[in-house]
Parts: C-alpha cells; structure tokens; sequence
C-alpha cells in the first residue's frame, strides 16, 4: 500500500490540481479537464484502440526490439577489442550527434512510408543508448573473473553468455529504459509523417480539425501508455537482475 500510495501519489495530486485550475476555463485550446475526460471516453472506444493505438504499439515493439538486439551486439563487439572501440568511436559519436527527427525524410527515401520507415526511424533513434550502455557495460567486467574464466577454459558464446552479458547486464538494461522513452517520441513523430493510423496520426487530424479535446485526450492517453509501459519494463528489469538487486540489499545490509 505504501509503494503503491508513493507511485500514485504526485500524479493523483497533479490531476486534481489540473481539474480545479482549468475548471472555469473557456480557452478553446486549454479546455477544462472534465471536457477533455469526457472526449477520453467517447473517442478512445475498442475500435479506435485497435485502428490507432494497437499499430503504435506494434511499431514501438519491432523498432525497439531491432535496436536492442543490435544495440547489445554491436555494444559487445566493440567493447569487447579495443581496436575496434578505436575505429568506430568518431563515426559513433558522430551518428549520435544527429538528431533522429532529422533521419525522418531520408529513411522515408528508402523506405517509403510504410510501416517500415515508422520501424527504422524508432529502431535509429533507440539503438544509441542500448549500443553505448552495453560498450560500457562490457568495458567494466571485472578483470579477476575474465581470468578466472580463461584459467578454465571458458570461450567463446560461453563466455559472451555467462560472463559479458550477466556483469553488463545492469547497463545494458540502464540503455533500454533510456531507449524506451526514446522509443515513443519517435513512434508519434514517425506517425505524423505521411501516415494513415497510429496515435500520432490521430492526434495531427484532431489538431487540424480544431477537436482540441480529442487531442488532449490522445495526448492523455499517450501519457498513461507510456506509464504503463515503463511500469511493465521495471517488472521485466526486476525479475531479469534479481541477482543485482540481491546483491546490492547484502552489501547495504552488510
């Protein structure tokens, strides 16, 4: 009850702030939140979700899924040799410098503007703090336990698996929550780009037909997705580096 009260506390605090603040509001483009609550619920109905936010969500998932396996590939490659590290590194900081809303138009060139320029622009956007998390993350393991598994023998995937993977892990998974955020801001600007559904394209054709309070809505609605998800990712981290965090509370506790 305690954890639950300090997740939902602030924001229970900041709604209701928002509903008396904007109660006597007649600002056509700041209406008050009971209208845009009542707009939640008669636009965002089974149809529209599975039209509009099903497709985000599908994009999200194989741009983001994309980066993170090229992302903690590459990372253990480039982590793992140092001349490698030392090849690559301007032309990574160089890529990482560019903006991923700028990459928009020219993967549109190559990939049209389907569903794949949607996947590559969000997979381009995420795959930088995975990549640059996981070099770290491998550059840090532990030099007594790479000997230990060399004095017996331990190569190859083995070694990548059981010994790279599980000390970088912890950053690895730093890179993807990172990604995640990343992740949907790409996925609304991809879908404002010559799309025909998708969260960002409803929000767009609200905004141009002046539904000012359809739009907060879908702009509410991308809020709470991107709550949930976050709250999905902290399960899935928290089951995943069960050994960490036990590790951690016995050093705290020590």
């Amino acid at each position: 009850m305690r954890q639950v009260l300090l997740v939902l506390g602030l924001p229970a605090l900041l709604v209701a702030g928002w509903w008396i603040v904007s109660d006597s509001s007649t600002s056509l483009y700041a209406p008050p939140l009971r209208t845009v609550a009542a707009a939640f619920g008669t636009v965002w109905t089974g149809a529209r979700i599975a039209d509009d936010v099903v497709p985000s969500l599908l994009r999200l998932t194989a741009g983001y899924a994309l980066a993170a396996v090229a992302g903690v590939a590459l990372g253990v490659v480039i982590g793992s040799y140092r001349r490698v590290r030392a090849a690559t590194e301007p032309v990574l900081e160089f890529l990482r410098a560019v903006p991923p809303p700028v990459l928009v138009p020219v993967v549109m060139l190559f990939a049209g503007i389907g569903d794949t320029m949607k996947i590559v622009v969000i997979a381009t956007g995420c795959v930088w703090p995975v990549l640059l998390n996981t070099v770290e993350g491998v550059r840090a393991v532990d030099s007594v336990l790479a000997e230990t598994a060399r004095s017996y023998g331990i190569g190859g995937t083995a070694r990548i698996r059981h010994l790279v993977l599980r000390s970088a892990s912890p950053q690895i998974f730093a890179g993807l929550r990172q990604a995640l955020s990343i992740g949907i801001i790409l996925m609304v600007i991809s879908e404002m780009f010559a799309a025909s559904n998708g969260l960002g394209f409803a929000i767009v054709q609200f905004q141009r037909g002046f539904a000012i309070p359809e739009m907060w809505s879908g702009i509410l609605l991308l809020g709470v997705l991107g709550f949930l998800l976050s709250l999905l990712f902290r399960a899935v981290e928290r089951r995943a580096l069960g050994w960490y965090h036990g590790l951690r509370r016995s050093r705290r506790s020590s």
